[in-house]
């Protein structure tokens, strides 16, 4: 195969410039191949740097520091961010090279590759210094937001974005969850790389890791015991979700809502409801607040206020499956067992009360510390009066003793 200096030979006859070119250049080359030492020979998959002298229709050559021509042709002269829309001759370019030379003799280069390589690198960069970057977000599935990152598609898990954000729905129903997360496209979100791998095309991203960075400052003026005053934002399941001081969001877990049991905060409270909380954990960006603490423990002085075998009137709060809830006052809640409902077995505790009833019960057990207290309507019933014994049947007489005659 003729390498490019053959060509170009070729080509002297008919093109005087060329001809020019090689008698320029074949002295230099001469003198740098007798100093190997300093030719750098690049290699399959190196960047070039060259500059433009000529621009075709669909391909560009580029002199590659006076040793040889490449070109850049097809669909490697494209690249995503169309970097090299508007290229002149005599401008400085970035090329990968595909081949050493290809039929023409020429070194086969690519914009795309180069192009490719150079996002990838940087986005290395982001990762080693931690960096917040603007990212568009170009769709969405039900795991997360599909981001643009440098010309390079990447992922927003739902786990990792700021707490405006994170799609909170009542119940967790996965179709509202998606329709949140869709209202986000066309939006431009800060982040910071969390993970990447050229290999695998894999590059993750997160808004929460670039929003504590910014918070952190913030977060730090707050300490554990301190009492805030906030909005509520969301209401779930296993809590409520309040924002204060600026943009701050913490978490009441449901256990920390009040002393008595909770079986739905929607019961207690909701979104826009003003409520004051204490802080009592900070991990990172997330801060843990409590309502119940605020106010004074009821389970301290219970053992004042009822005794074990009290007879009480208490309201069915809750029935489940393993027995009665009772609400005794405001603040103090016990349990009757299905096995102390009534003196027989019993499948359903729905067969013995309802929720709303008030009901008489004895009090079996109390246990401060765990806040719990026992109940029972079984002990309340009378036993049943045992039935009289029936009279024993007389015992027969002995037989009379019977003589056995002389012989």
């Amino acid at each position: 195969m003729p390498n490019n200096w053959q060509v170009k030979r070729k080509c002297m006859e008919k093109n005087p410039a060329v001809k020019e070119e090689v008698k320029s250049k074949a002295p230099q080359l001469k003198k740098m191949l007798a100093e190997g030492d300093f030719i750098k020979i690049p290699k399959v998959g190196d960047i070039v740097v060259g500059k433009v002298i000529d621009i075709g229709k669909s391909e560009v050559r580029i002199d590659i520091d006076g040793l040889t021509t490449g070109v850049v042709r097809g669909r490697e002269f494209y690249d995503e961010s169309n970097e090299h829309s508007d290229l002149k001759v005599g401008d400085e370019v970035e090329a990968t090279v595909l081949d050493l030379e290809n039929e023409n003799g020429e070194m086969e280069l690519s914009f795309r590759f180069a192009g490719h390589q150079r996002a990838w690198s940087r986005l290395a960069e982001l990762q080693t210094s931690g960096e917040i970057s603007e990212v568009a977000i170009t769709d969405a599935n039900k795991g997360g937001l599909i981001v643009s990152l440098g010309k390079v598609s990447g992922f927003l898990p739902v786990s990792q974005l700021m707490p405006e954000h994170y799609p909170r729905v009542p119940g967790g129903d996965k179709q509202k969850i998606f329709e949140r997360l869709k209202s986000y496209v066309g939006a431009t979100f800060s982040v910071k790389v969390i993970d990447l791998n050229e290999n695998e095309d894999k590059l993750i991203v997160s808004e929460k890791a670039a929003w504590e960075d910014k918070q952190r400052t913030v977060i730090s003026s707050y300490k554990i015991g301190q009492v805030v005053l906030g909005t509520v934002t969301a209401v779930t399941d296993f809590g409520i979700f309040i924002e204060f001081g600026e943009n701050l969001e913490g978490l009441i877990h449901i256990s920390e809502l009040a002393w008595q049991r909770i079986d739905d905060p929607a019961d207690l409270i909701k979104v826009g409801d003003k409520v004051k909380a204490q802080i009592i954990n900070i991990e990172g960006s997330k801060i843990f607040l409590s309502m119940k603490r605020l106010k004074e423990d009821p389970w301290r002085d219970v053992e004042q206020r009822y005794k074990i075998g009290d007879v009480v009137k208490g309201k069915v709060l809750k029935v489940n499956p393993f027995g009665l809830f009772v609400e005794l006052d405001a603040d103090i809640h016990g349990l009757a067992h299905i096995s102390e409902l009534v003196d027989r077995p019993v499948e359903d505790p729905r067969e013995i009360a309802k929720p709303g009833e008030v009901m008489e019960f004895k009090i079996l057990s109390i246990e401060p510390h765990n806040h719990r207290l026992g109940l029972s309507r079984k002990a309340l019933q009378k036993p049943a009066a045992a039935a009289p014994a029936a009279p024993k049947a007389p015992l027969p007489a002995p037989a009379p003793a019977t003589e056995t005659p002389a012989e």
